[in-house]
C-alpha cells in the first residue's frame, strides 16, 4: 500500500491567487507577503494530501487469459467510484511468491492480495471446491445462475468468508468472476451413451473431477496443459476436456479432434475471486470498501455477458473455419455424474465438518430454488433451439 500526494487543485489556487490580491491590496510589507505565501502553499497541499491508495495484486492465472480482461474491468470500476482514491497495480504469475504460497502471502501481508480461482484452494481445504467449481452442481443440481442465488440469498457468502478463517487466513474474500458452465470436451469419435463414452481415454482436471470421473467408469487421464496435444497425437487420449469455445479454440484442440459436446456439468460453475489481505482491507476508508463490493458484484454479470458473446464467435469459427461438428451429450451422463459426485461429496462431509455445513446450506437452498429454477430454464432453453430450427432450415 503506497500514499500518493496529489498535484494542488483548482480549488487551492484560487485560494491562493486571492490571497495575494488581498495582500497587494492592503499593501503589507514584503515580508507579510512571504509568510502568507508560504502559509497559503502549505495548506494547499495540505488539503490535497489524499488517502490515494494503491494495492498490489498478484494473480495466480496467466495475465493473458480471459479471467484477467474481467479483473482489468473491476479494477477500472473501483478506481471510478473512488474518484481515483483507490487503484490496483496487478502482478503476474510468481513475481512476488509462486502461486502455492500466494494465499501465506496475503494473510502475512508480503502482498496486498491476490487473484485466482477458488478451486485452486482445494488441497488446503475440501470446501474451497463448493465455492469455485462443486461438481454437478454441488450434486444438487445448482447451476452458474443458482449458485449467486444461493452465495447472496442463502447464506453463502457468509460461509464464504468463514472459510478463510477455517484455513487460519486473515483474508477478506470477493467472488468477482463467474465463467461457467464449461463443456463436456472433444472427442475422437461422437458418443451416443456413456458406455461409448467408458470406451474413450479422457483428459479430466485433476482432483475430485477426475476422481468422480474414475469412479464411474471413465479412462479419466490427467496431465499438464503442455502434454495435451503431443500425447493426443501419439494416441495415448482421444478425447479431452479443457474448457469452452473462445478458450479451446486458441489452445488448438480443433487441429486434432472434430466431435465437440458443448453440454458438461463437472464444471457447470467455475468462479474466479480476490483474496486482500484483512488488515490492508480494514484500513480502506467504507467508500473504499463498498466501491470493491459493488464492482465485484458487477464484474459477475459483466463477465458473464462478454463470455456469451465471445463464446459464441469462437464456436462459429471452430465450425466454419475448422469443420468441427456440435452434438448432444447424452442424456443419462447428467444422472450417472450426479450420483457418482453425491457419493464422493458424502465422503468429504464425512470427513470435514465444514465441507458438510457448506454442502447442507446448498441442499436446503437446492430444495426450494432448483424445482423452480430448472423448469423455468426448460423455457431458455426451448427458446434458444426455436431459433436455431429456424436459421438451420434457411
Amino acid at each position: 500500500m503506497r500514499i500518493l500526494v496529489a498535484m494542488t487543485s483548482w480549488l487551492s489556487f484560487v485560494s491562493f491567487l486571492i490571497a495575494c490580491l488581498e495582500i497587494y491590496y492592503r499593501r503589507f510589507s514584503r515580508f507579510y507577503f512571504l509568510m502568507v505565501f508560504m502559509f497559503v502553499v502549505t495548506l494547499s497541499l495540505a488539503t490535497r494530501i489524499s488517502a490515494e491508495t494503491t494495492l498490489e495484486i498478484q494473480s495466480t492465472i496467466p495475465l493473458a487469459s480471459e479471467d484477467l480482461k474481467g479483473l482489468r474491468s473491476f479494477v477500472t470500476d473501483v478506481e471510478s467510484l473512488t474518484g481515483g482514491d483507490l487503484k490496483f497495480k496487478i502482478l503476474p504469475v510468481g513475481k512476488v511468491v509462486s502461486v502455492g504460497d500466494t494465499l501465506k502471502a496475503v494473510d502475512e501481508g508480503v502482498i496486498d492480495g491476490a487473484f485466482g480461482r477458488t478451486h485452486f484452494w482445494s488441497y488446503k481445504h475440501p470446501a474451497a471446491m463448493l465455492f469455485g467449481s462443486p461438481i454437478s452442481g454441488a450434486g444438487v443440481g445448482i447451476d452458474n445462475i443458482a449458485f449467486f442465488s444461493w452465495f447472496y440469498n442463502g447464506g453463502g457468502n457468509k460461509l464464504y468468508q468463514r472459510l478463510w478463517e477455517e484455513m487460519n487466513l486473515n483474508i477478506k474474500g470477493f467472488i468477482m468472476l463467474a465463467s461457467g458452465p464449461e463443456t463436456l470436451g472433444w472427442f475422437q469419435n461422437p458418443i451416443a451413451s456413456v458406455k461409448d463414452f467408458k470406451e474413450t481415454k479422457f483428459r479430466t482436471p485433476s482432483g475430485i473431477v477426475g476422481q468422480t470421473y474414475k469412479n464411474m467408469g471413465i479412462k479419466s487421464v490427467s496431465m499438464r496443459a503442455g502434454d495435451i496435444m503431443r500425447e493426443l497425437e501419439k494416441g495415448r487420449i482421444d478425447s479431452v476436456f479443457w474448457c469452452c469455445p473462445k478458450s479451446d479454440l486458441n489452445f488448438g484442440i480443433q487441429r486434432l479432434l472434430k466431435h465437440y459436446y458443448l453440454q458438461g456439468s463437472h464444471h457447470a460453475i467455475m468462479n474466479s475471486d480476490l483474496y486482500l489481505n484483512g488488515e490492508v482491507f480494514d484500513k480502506l476508508s467504507a467508500k473504499q470498501k463498498k466501491a470493491i463490493e459493488v464492482s465485484a458484484q458487477a464484474s459477475i454479470i459483466k463477465h458473464l455477458a462478454y463470455l456469451i458473446f465471445e463464446n459464441g464467435k469462437a464456436l462459429r469459427e471452430l465450425k466454419e473455419s475448422y469443420d468441427v461438428t456440435t452434438h448432444d451429450t447424452p442424456r443419462e451422463y447428467y444422472n450417472e455424474l450426479l450420483e457418482y459426485a453425491n457419493l464422493a461429496f458424502e465422503q468429504k462431509a464425512r470427513d470435514n465438518d465444514f465441507f458438510a455445513e457448506v454442502w447442507q446450506s446448498q441442499k436446503d437452498f437446492a430444495n426450494i430454488a432448483v424445482p423452480f429454477w430448472s423448469q423455468s430454464q426448460i423455457s431458455n432453453s426451448l427458446l434458444g433451439t426455436s431459433y436455431l430450427d429456424i436459421i438451420s432450415g434457411e
